[in-house]
Formats: C-alpha cells, structure tokens, sequence
C-alpha cells in the first residue's frame, strides 16, 4: 500500500467531516445513512470486472475504498476503532487462513484449500459463539444484507454441510414443481398478497438450490438473464424505430414477432 496516497484520502475523508469547515452533507452522514452506498459500489465493482473494463475497475474500486474510509472515519470520532485497525484485522485474518502460505501447513490444491478456508472460517463461527455463551449454528454468520438469491444460496450450502440436502438434482425438479403447483393453488383461491408473495418466495428459493446443484451462480444467471432482456428488447426497439414504428403504439403480438426474429439471430 503506497502509505502517501492513502494518507491523502485519510486527510480528504478528516476535512470532509470537520466539525466546522468540513462538507455539511458528509457530516450529517452515520454507519446506516452510508450503508446503501457501500453496497451500490460493491455492485458497480463486480459489473465493471464482468465487462474486463480495467479504467472503470480501477475508478470502482477507489469508489468502494472510499466507503470503507468514509465508515472508518465515523468509527473513528466515536472512539470505535481507525483505519488502521480495520486494515490490521483484515491482514490479520488472511495469514490466519493462510497457513499454508504463511505457516508451515501444507495443502494440495485449490480444491483442498477451499475446505480449510470454510473449515478456518467455521472455526472463528464457533469461537465467536463461545465467547457469546451460546451454541454455535450451522447458518451463523450468513449476512441478512446480503442479495436474496446469494443469501439463498449461502444457507443452502451451510445445511447442505450437515446433510440436509437431497443426493441428487432430481428432486429439486420435483421441488420447483410443487412450488409452481403451489403458487397456482393460491392464485385460484384468490389469495391474499402476502400468500402470493410467500409462495412466490418458496419458488425461487426453490431455483436457487437448482442453480448450486448445477454449480451455477444465480445471482450471476439473473444478471446475465437481465443483459440479455436488455439487449433483444433494445433491438426490438430499434427494429421497429426503423420503420418508423414506437414501440409503445405497437401490439404484444408485434412485439413478440420481432422478439423471436432478434432470439432466431442469437
């Protein structure tokens, strides 16, 4: 870390929040006013990696580390803890799970270090609870801020540790089935929304579990999912502006018909 570059965004982040000289809007701000902040960055991050935008990447990333000085500073006037400190307990947690790098342990692969990092971290799950005086879980420490279909996956992947998984993709199928089968149930009787939702809800929890038995990020198939909707609904609005057609005056019909033209090119 080049120590003058980041002593400069410390000193900026200090005079933004200057009691009497500092940015009216950035002294107003607290842990949860910023909070929504962190995790917009943290998406504009991933969505410039996905494009192999290095520019954007790098500017991403400094919008990101920003966020983490911006929370480091409010911690720090109210005695909390400092950057510093943010960046010593991160360092010290990856030579801790890191022994076969900065330990004598040794591990074969990347497959085998992937054990002993979830193992490492379930460790640190069990010793956290302990010092609680409570029994650790196996879905302890799964944020509740985290997207839905990630969280979904998550708690999927901790039950399945301790066996509460099906063997095989099959019964997930099955699964989904009932779900829609359910849904629909609800829908006939005219259910309330808070049914509908909740059926709703058990479906994609449902497809969540397919896309982690078939080794498939949901979070990344739906953004890929959306990029692709985005791009044939664009060229459907093109094609019609084309022939000097709105896309609003036209018919589901027609719409559909340029739909699968623009899929049928794909």
């Amino acid at each position: 870390m080049n120590g003058p570059d980041m002593t400069r965004l410390l000193d900026i982040m200090a005079r933004l929040r200057d009691p009497q000289t500092g940015c009216p809007w950035d002294r107003e701000q607290s842990f949860a006013s910023i909070a929504p902040y962190a995790i917009e960055e943290a998406y504009e991050v991933a969505e410039a990696a996905e494009r192999g935008d290095a520019p954007a990447l790098r500017d991403e990333l400094g919008d990101l580390l920003l966020q983490v000085v911006f929370h480091a500073r409010i911690a720090e006037e109210a005695g909390l803890f400092a950057f510093a400190d943010v960046v010593g307990a991160v360092s010290d947690k990856m030579v801790k799970r890191h022994p076969h790098v900065f330990g004598g342990a040794v591990i074969a692969g990347a497959a085998a270090q992937s054990l002993a990092w979830e193992e490492q971290k379930a460790q640190e799950r069990r010793a956290k609870a302990a010092a609680s005086g409570r029994k650790p879980g196996a879905l302890d420490g799964v944020g509740v801020s985290l997207p839905a279909l990630c969280r979904a996956e998550k708690l999927q992947k901790r039950a399945a540790r301790v066996g509460f998984d099906w063997p095989e993709t099959a019964p997930v199928f099955d699964k989904i089935a009932e779900e829609i089968a359910e849904l629909k149930a609800e829908m006939a009787q005219n259910a309330p929304p808070e049914r509908i939702e909740d059926e709703l809800g058990d479906l994609l929890f449902a497809v969540v579990n397919l896309a982690r038995r078939l080794k498939a990020d949901p979070e990344q198939a739906l953004r890929g999912a959306c990029r692709k909707f985005e791009r044939r609904f664009g060229a459907i609005e093109s094609a019609l502006a084309a022939r000097g057609r709105d896309i609003a005056d036209c018919s589901l019909a027609e719409m559909e018909s340029e739909w699968q033209k623009v899929k049928a090119l794909e």
